[in-house]
């Protein structure tokens, strides 16, 4: 398992030969005080950073890495292990090995990628829900996509922000693959890590008769504070770069006081969406998801629009990681590490169907 250390870092016992003395090479040559290589270097940007090791006073034979903590940023961090590759099993396997690999996941090699385990915080019960790599093992390519998608559900909402991000960042590590024939990974994770506690807001309301009058999506009653609104949003102008600027009523100034209240100080700094004071009201802008025609009817499912499905142009926002992890078959190489392309664009392929369905 991962230890926390007390200065903030996470301990990750070394494991027995060759597989531990391979993992600590691994870093030792990426974070080499003196390297220079350019494709080394860029790696950095995709893994926890590296501390050296680290040996107990009262153990000084057990060698730990000592690693960044990756979740230490986030007040309640929804966390994703994907194991990425056609193969979870190294060149040098044994054929008792290679049969073990391949009976855990025999889609492996067509999928290109296994969901190792999740843990995700739930808005609406204030809880988190973990599946292990038996869950994944289930997962088949017809039902790949809403495995996956269980993970970006925060209780009350898909968080299509972060799919978004998630994506972004994955194709980045792609981009990095795509160039480099120094490295083959073979049974390595991308570690997904996001915000769980803030980005969705709660619309809370204790007048059932005059929800059901507005047809509140189920999903966002919740009893408790009383949202005072009315339909009296109008559209002031648009700007040069599509945006709108709307006058926003007393009503809709203390739903977004109920989700400041909802966050912390930390993470309001994240949000996409602004309120700025003005001299004759409060100015809240947003990008175009309010139509004139959407303005005359129904606020509520409206504001769901805005705070749950945020557009891909604020996917930047989103509060998330991606990190390589498990480097105790990394092998070097001449040539494209395949596998792992094959995995990461079918990975993306997965992703960039939640986000457009």
């Amino acid at each position: 398992g991962i230890l926390q250390h007390p200065d903030g870092t996470v301990l990750k016992q070394l494991q027995p030969p060759p597989r531990g003395p391979r993992e600590q090479e691994f870093y030792n040559k990426v974070y080499d005080s003196d390297c220079c290589d350019s494709i080394l270097l860029e790696l950095r940007e995709y893994l926890p950073k590296y501390f050296g090791v680290w040996s107990p006073p009262t153990a000084p034979n057990d060698t730990y890495l000592k690693l960044e903590d990756v979740t230490r940023k986030f007040n309640k961090p929804c966390i994703m292990d994907v194991k990425i590759g056609q193969k979870s099993y190294d060149p040098y396997a044994s054929a008792e090995k290679i049969q073990q690999q391949v009976s855990k996941y025999p889609l492996m090699e067509e999928i290109g990628f296994l969901v190792l385990g999740m843990r995700v915080y739930h808005v609406s019960s204030d809880s988190y829900e973990t599946q292990n790599q038996h869950y994944g093992r289930s997962l088949t390519k017809e039902t790949v996509k809403d495995g996956i998608s269980k993970f970006f559900h925060s209780g009350y909402c898909l968080r299509k922000d972060v799919v978004a991000a998630s994506i972004q960042k994955v194709e980045k590590i792609l981009e990095w693959f795509e160039g480099q024939t120094q490295l083959n990974f073979y049974a390595s994770s991308l570690l997904f890590v996001y915000e769980g506690s803030c980005q969705a807001t709660t619309v809370r309301l204790s007048d059932v008769t005059l929800a059901e009058k507005r047809r509140v999506p189920k999903g966002l009653l919740a009893g408790g504070d009383v949202l005072e609104y009315n339909n009296n949003i109008n559209v002031i102008n648009s700007t040069e770069n599509g945006k709108i600027e709307a006058s926003v009523s007393k009503g809709l100034s203390k739903f977004y006081a109920l989700h400041k209240k909802a966050c912390s100080k930390r993470h309001h700094s994240q949000l996409s969406l602004k309120v700025e004071n003005s001299e004759q009201d409060n100015v809240w802008k947003t990008s175009p998801c309010i139509t004139q025609e959407h303005l005359n009817g129904n606020v509520l499912p409206q504001l769901e629009k805005v705070f749950y499905h945020v557009p891909a142009e604020t996917k930047e926002s989103a509060n998330v990681e991606v990190r390589m992890i498990d480097f105790a078959h990394v092998f070097p190489s001449n040539t494209k590490d395949e596998g792992y392309i094959y995995g990461l664009k079918n990975l993306i392929t997965v992703l960039q169907n939640i986000l457009d369905n």
